[in-house]
């Protein structure tokens, strides 16, 4: 049980990873998430079923990735269009993308096709059990990703995204083109996102073309989650929360399937469960904020 919920965490952390950048580090809310996760996930399966190794499947993934996060941000930059409303374009138009990757079928399945953690189990011979097997190989996967993350928002274009969340009009004066970062920053957000719904499907075993619908909601909830563990500026730890809540969600998600009964929920009420937790992860960042306000103007009446 802990074992799944802690490699599901990962898988959909990395995800989670690619709903920060747009959200927290970009200030750019994307919806284009709901159409790339299942893009990255039907490609990876209809290159595994033709035989294609996992690491060419992966890098067809990120690269498809990416072209969708350029698409919503060429509408956005081009077409002057908002950006919300370029990530519901592209993501309409992903479904359809991704029927015709899958030779107009909603769903393929993987049970017989060997995939990345069928290499991986058989490495071990069976000496360690798949579960353990798939956690460890998980937690090198995500830490390699978050490194290179990290090591990317130190670089130069990587800071400038970090200040074009923050002040647009600042980079501006810098002399730096915003739109050209817009697209930096959205292609790796949806490459990110497809990687990860690569990793799903192969873990879950099918891929289809509605496993994105709400995907992007359970990302937001992830991101919030981590956000109440810890408070950090150095976008190690930033990164290293994101992954926290992606776990912490899962786990929760997990508790509200398995006790849920009790309360007569059934596995139809998650995205129920989801709203609410954004919900109150919103009402406690408000009051949370108002409590600080509070203390600051309070502090001179108690130096006096």
């Amino acid at each position: 049980m802990i074992e799944g919920i802690l490699v599901e965490g990962l898988i959909y952390g990395i995800m989670v990873l690619g709903v920060f950048i747009t959200f927290r580090v970009l200030d750019f809310p994307d919806l284009t998430v709901d159409g790339s996760f299942p893009l990255g996930a039907v490609l990876m399966a209809v290159m595994l079923i033709r035989g294609f190794n996992p690491l060419v499947g992966f890098l067809a993934v990120f690269a498809a990735g990416f072209a969708a996060g350029t698409v919503t941000a060429l509408i956005h930059n081009k077409l002057k269009v908002p950006n919300l409303l370029a990530g519901i374009l592209t993501m309409t138009m992903l479904y359809s993308i991704n029927i015709r990757i899958l030779q107009n079928r909603a769903n393929v399945p993987l049970i017989r096709t060997d995939t990345v953690f069928t290499y991986v189990t058989k490495l071990f011979g069976g000496t360690v059990p798949e579960g353990t097997v798939l956690l460890i190989f998980m937690i090198a996967v995500v830490l390699i990703i978050k490194v290179l993350l990290d090591l990317f928002f130190h670089t130069d274009i990587g800071l400038t995204l970090g200040a074009l969340g923050c002040n647009e009009q600042m980079v501006i004066t810098q002399g730096v083109n915003p739109e050209v970062l817009k697209i930096v920053g959205v292609g790796l957000s949806n490459a990110l996102v497809a990687v990860s719904g690569g990793f799903a499907a192969q873990y879950l075993g099918f891929a289809d073309v509605n496993m994105g619908i709400g995907i992007v909601v359970s990302g937001l909830a992830s991101v919030m989650i981590g956000e109440f563990l810890f408070r950090s500026n150095r976008i190690a730890l930033l990164t290293l929360r994101v992954l926290l809540g992606s776990i912490l969600f899962k786990g929760i998600m997990y508790l509200g399937r398995y006790y849920g009964y009790y309360i007569k929920m059934t596995p139809n009420d998650l995205k129920l469960i989801t709203g609410i937790l954004i919900i109150i992860s919103l009402i406690l960042s408000k009051n949370k904020k108002m409590l600080t306000l509070l203390k600051k103007k309070e502090s001179p009446e108690v130096l006096k």
